[in-house]
């Protein structure tokens, strides 16, 4: 393995670290407070329902993309990079939204650099030659 690639693993390895972390943030953290707020609100049953599941699913859809962008890292494929890139640019993409609609918090942040990490890693993979 060479040099090149070592960094790469390593850059895509801290920003899945820096993402399962914010994850399990949002997800043992947050959601106790999101269900509780949306408990003391006045929308209907079926609104607070929704609104838990939505919160609910955007960590377990994070902490798939931990996944897929750690397999693609540490298996030899020929796709890996483009696996790798396309998970980092997809939270890349998300960041802008979230910032309008939420503000600026440590979650974004935490993703910003999470984001950034994993696509800079994948860029750095070398690519793997046809058989």
């Amino acid at each position: 393995m060479n040099k090149r690639q070592t960094i790469a693993r390593v850059l895509v390895g801290l920003g899945c670290l820096n993402m399962l972390a914010g994850a399990m943030l949002h997800l043992l953290a947050g959601y106790p407070r999101v269900k509780s707020f949306l408990a003391a609100s006045n929308l209907s049953a079926s609104i607070q329902e929704a609104m838990r599941a939505v919160f609910l699913m955007i960590g377990c859809m994070w902490i798939m993309v931990v996944i897929v962008t750690l397999i693609a890292a540490f298996t030899k494929t020929r796709i890996r990079k483009t696996i790798v890139v396309f998970c980092g640019l997809a939270l890349l993409a998300q960041i802008p939204i979230w910032a309008h609609f939420m503000g600026w918090f440590i979650g974004n942040e935490m993703f910003l650099v999470s984001a950034a990490l994993i696509t800079c890693g994948g860029l750095l993979f070398p690519p793997i030659p046809s058989p």
